[in-house]
């Protein structure tokens, strides 16, 4: 199953890109359900990124690995773009797959969009069942990214 999100934000491609760091991801994790960052390597490939979820009492292990990153130019959507995958090593009961293609692409207006391009797959075939569980703390990010990535007042020619 795919989930696919955009979200537009106000800083150019690098600036975001340059901001995936591990304050950012605190910032990301949704308040239900609670979890811990054990590990966080970064973003360049062969990191590691190490999550204890914890649904009503039972821990669970989320262990990602980023298996690829770069920059690509003519996009065959946008012009420019950095990017970042990461495929899970060890997930919650419930996924038996994962891959998150985490995109930051160059808007014309030297604005930016986040583009989350996710493939799971749930146990016995219960992806419908999941989706809906992956979108709530998805749609929170966009919330997050659009709160972070702000320009400054500054930047806007606002005084």
């Amino acid at each position: 199953m795919r989930i696919l999100l955009s979200t537009r934000v106000e800083q150019s491609y690098k600036q975001v890109f340059a901001q995936f760091d591990r304050d950012l991801f605190l910032r990301l994790a949704p308040p239900f359900p609670p979890s811990r960052l054990k590990r966080f390597d970064g973003c360049k490939q062969g990191n590691e990124v190490h999550i204890e979820w914890s649904f009503f009492g039972f821990n669970q292990q989320w262990t990602s690995v980023i298996v690829e990153d770069g920059e690509v130019s003519n996009h065959e959507v946008y012009n420019d773009e950095m990017y970042f995958i990461d495929e899970g090593k060890q997930l919650p009961f419930f996924l038996t797959y994962w891959r998150h293609r985490h995109g930051i692409a160059r808007l014309p207006d030297d604005t930016s969009a986040i583009i989350d391009d996710i493939r799971f797959k749930a146990v016995w075939g219960l992806d419908l069942l999941i989706y809906p569980l992956l979108m709530l703390p998805l749609a929170y990010r966009k919330l997050i990214y659009r709160s972070v990535f702000r320009r400054q007042q500054k930047e806007r020619g606002e005084a």
